[in-house]
């Protein structure tokens, strides 16, 4: 049986770190021991500068097991409707490097304490244990699954690509792949990491440990590439809408009930549009504020309205929005004009009409960050237009929405909903994860 891994995390880049070291931490290339604040600076010629010596990198690892640092300054939420910045505590070794130009910092750890502070960090400690069990498992997996995925590109030499630029449409999806030196994020753009300053409970340290090496594997035997989001909006949707173009059996169509296969298809426009503007039965579709609580930590509750949303725009804000968004200069907007959907409802592609120039958008989390100064809760909507002028120039646009994230795997109110049910780990894992099995990695 394999061991353990240990993971390397970036926490933040900035050309300047300030960081308290509030146990003893040893610097093997000089042999000397370090303790307090520290002030780390990139050079004009791209090194470390660190207590009066600059060094390509720096790697400090702790005197003892349980030693701590802090870090001052980290943004939680990049781009999101709640982001933040927060001092965060972390344990296990730190390393700055210097990339484009920048410090980063990388926090060096074993991946089963990595995944305590994931479970506190994505949802509240006191979740069901059922629920927090299976989010161990998804989020292991994931891990697992996307640390396979860089050794496979860099033993392939593979040429991987995220976008595709035509004169009339970019196609874009945001993965964790362009993190080439360090193997995950601290954010939501692949996992909450934040250290122990979401301290982790008793609840989340056995529910972590009760799965310990426990993965979710498909149908060969290889492990499941296990996404989840806040909320799917009532059908799950399919990976490939939100990133590459690869099918996996095991993330597919589902609607998120105990009548799994009753959901109209949604890919269809006028289906989508009868379905966004209900509110349909779903595992997610709850205001249970005991259960809510048990998912979103205190800056998540600031959202409330996330199965079904909606969001107005005048002309000008939204033209003005679009162009600082996209870069690009569409004039007025004429239209927002539904392409092609996905499984839940999502856009995929998304047309943008203007007075000076047409082009189409895509996938989901482009046409989100495009249409919001963070980001939209989904790209599941449809659009109501304001009275329009003698020139075809609507006067303001409502769009109207369904669900908060990308829709994809497990949906973390509906599980939490399950888990508030009766439902145990496995049960809430094989309703979002089609066909799946429990496997042991180590």
């Amino acid at each position: 049986m394999k061991q353990e891994p240990d993971i390397k995390v970036g926490i933040l880049s900035a050309s300047e770190i300030q960081v308290n070291l509030l146990k003893e931490y040893d610097h093997a290339a000089t042999a000397t021991a370090s303790r307090g604040p520290q002030t780390f600076s990139v050079t004009p010629d791209g090194m470390v500068a660190w207590q009066g010596v600059c060094h390509e990198s720096v790697l400090l690892t702790p005197a003892e097991a349980e030693a701590s640092f802090e870090v001052y300054d980290v943004t939680i939420g990049v781009n999101f409707h709640w982001e933040r910045r927060e001092t965060q505590r972390f344990r296990g070794a730190l390393k700055i490097i210097v990339e484009n130009g920048l410090l980063t910092l990388i926090n060096i750890l074993p991946a089963e304490e990595y995944l305590k502070s994931v479970i506190s960090s994505e949802m509240s400690a006191t979740a069901s244990p059922e629920f927090l069990k299976a989010h161990a498992v998804i989020s292991r997996s994931w891990l697992l699954a996307q640390l396979a995925k860089n050794k496979r590109i860099a033993d392939n030499k593979e040429d991987y690509s995220a976008m595709t630029v035509t004169d009339d449409e970019v196609i874009r999806w945001y993965d964790r792949e362009d993190h080439v030196n360090f193997d995950v994020c601290a954010d939501d753009h692949c996992q909450r990491y934040q250290g122990i300053t979401r301290q982790t409970t008793k609840a989340v340290r056995e529910a972590v440990d009760a799965t310990r090496g426990l993965v979710l594997t498909d149908k060969d035997g290889e492990l499941c590439d296990a996404r989840f989001s806040k909320c799917c909006g009532g059908v799950f949707e399919q990976f490939e809408t939100c990133w590459e173009p690869k099918h996996y059996h095991y993330l597919e169509a589902r609607r998120d009930s105990a009548d799994e296969n009753d959901y109209p298809d949604l890919t269809v426009e006028d289906n989508a549009r009868k379905w966004i503007l209900s509110s349909p039965d779903a595992y997610c579709n709850t205001d249970d504020k005991a259960i809510l609580s048990q998912v979103l930590n205190n800056y998540d509750q600031e959202t409330a309205d996330f199965y079904r949303w909606s969001v107005e725009y005048t002309q000008e804000e939204l033209s003005q929005l679009i162009k600082k968004r996209s870069g690009i200069d569409f004039g007025l907007i004429k239209a927002l004009e539904p392409v092609e959907r996905g499984t839940s409802g999502r856009l995929i592609r998304l047309r943008i009409a203007g007075t000076l120039r047409t082009m189409t958008i895509g996938k989901e989390l482009e046409i989100r960050r495009t249409l919001s100064n963070s980001h939209l809760y989904s790209s599941a909507f449809v659009v109501e237009t304001g009275k329009a002028d003698s020139n075809g120039v609507p006067s303001s646009f409502k769009l109207i929405g369904a669900g908060w994230g990308h829709g994809v795997g497990l949906c973390q109110i509906g599980a939490a909903v399950m888990g508030a049910h009766g439902c145990d780990f496995r049960e809430i894992l094989f309703h979002y994860f089609i066909g799946a099995s429990l496997s042991e990695a180590y």
